[in-house]
């Protein structure tokens, strides 16, 4: 037990005795994940709803959470309670943008207590149970981030898709396309994975045309899982992902240099790339104890939430 859950929802409910839920959403693009604890911490229930990542917009963002929200009480078999009686942790995508940020808390209902942060934050904080260590989250971009012994934080790359996200899923399937590319052109052979990419988006030069001319990083993710199943039968595939995973252990010597904390790989790519991590990388992994929506729980326990 982290010695932020040691007493933090007693003494939380001992401040206001009229919170009777803690309530820990974990936003993102793709989804939202809630975990619904009683004062004293027991779990309640966990549901799972539609995106809440603040640039789909900050009205469609709440309406996920509390259509979430509503979901998982009728899970406990419990009536939707008034938001007073509320406490509410959120890591939610988009809050690195300040603005939008601002937004979405001043139009939050009257919960007991509100507390926000990034994604990449609660996730933190879950992976490592509020302690002291590094994630490196690989999902459709890529971040790393680290709590450090005396309480600071830090973050690495997160810069977003084309320029940055390495070893993301949107960066494997950008560099998948970019192959598929040139093989049609004559430019290289055609290999396993340019082949199966040309069957995913259609078939042809004009399909392969007319699916890059509107790929987004979501679009282009989809093509990861493509390169995973051709890795093991192909070099340029296989090179791709080594290269990946060259990347996410650049992310977290950036942020440990002496090796000294923990480190957890997150995110769909992460468990899935695991196999060509660089050995050393590998050797350095710790499972992570918990997901983004226990870490929003446990950002209701610090004294010096991120936002």
């Amino acid at each position: 037990m982290s010695s932020f859950e040691r007493g933090g929802p007693q003494a939380r409910q001992a401040m206001n005795p009229s919170i009777r839920y803690l309530i820990g959403v974990d936003g993102g693009g793709t989804g939202t994940r809630i975990r619904l604890n009683a004062s004293d911490g027991s779990p309640l229930a966990q549901s799972e709803g539609g995106a809440s990542a603040l640039s789909l917009g900050i009205g469609k963002a709440w309406q996920a959470v509390r259509a979430t929200l509503n979901d998982a009480f009728e899970q406990a078999g419990l009536p939707v309670p008034p938001v007073h009686e509320c406490a509410l942790g959120l890591g939610l995508s988009g809050v690195h943008n300040k603005q939008w940020a601002s937004e979405f808390k001043a139009l939050a209902p009257d919960f007991a207590e509100l507390r926000l942060a990034t994604d990449g934050y609660t996730t933190l904080l879950g992976a490592h149970g509020g302690q002291p260590g590094i994630i490196v989250a690989l999902g459709t971009g890529s971040i790393g981030e680290a709590l450090y012994s005396d309480g600071s934080h830090r973050e690495v790359g997160g810069w977003g898709y084309p320029s940055g996200d390495e070893a993301s899923g949107a960066w494997l399937g950008q560099r998948a396309a970019q192959l598929t590319q040139m093989a049609l052109d004559g430019r290289r052979s055609h290999s396993p994975l340019t082949r199966a990419v040309l069957e995913f988006v259609g078939g042809d030069w004009q399909a392969m045309m007319n699916w890059n001319g509107r790929a987004t990083p979501s679009q282009f993710a989809r093509l990861a899982p493509l390169a995973l199943s051709a890795a093991r039968v192909d070099p340029e595939a296989d090179a791709l992902l080594r290269q990946a995973g060259e990347d996410a252990w650049a992310i977290a010597r950036a942020l440990d240099p002496r090796d000294e904390l923990p480190v957890a790989l997150c995110g769909g790519l992460g468990q899935a790339l695991r196999d060509w991590l660089p050995p050393g990388f590998r050797q350095r992994l710790v499972a992570p104890r918990g997901d983004s929506a226990q870490g929003a729980l446990l950002l209701l326990q610090r004294s010096n939430p991120q936002q």
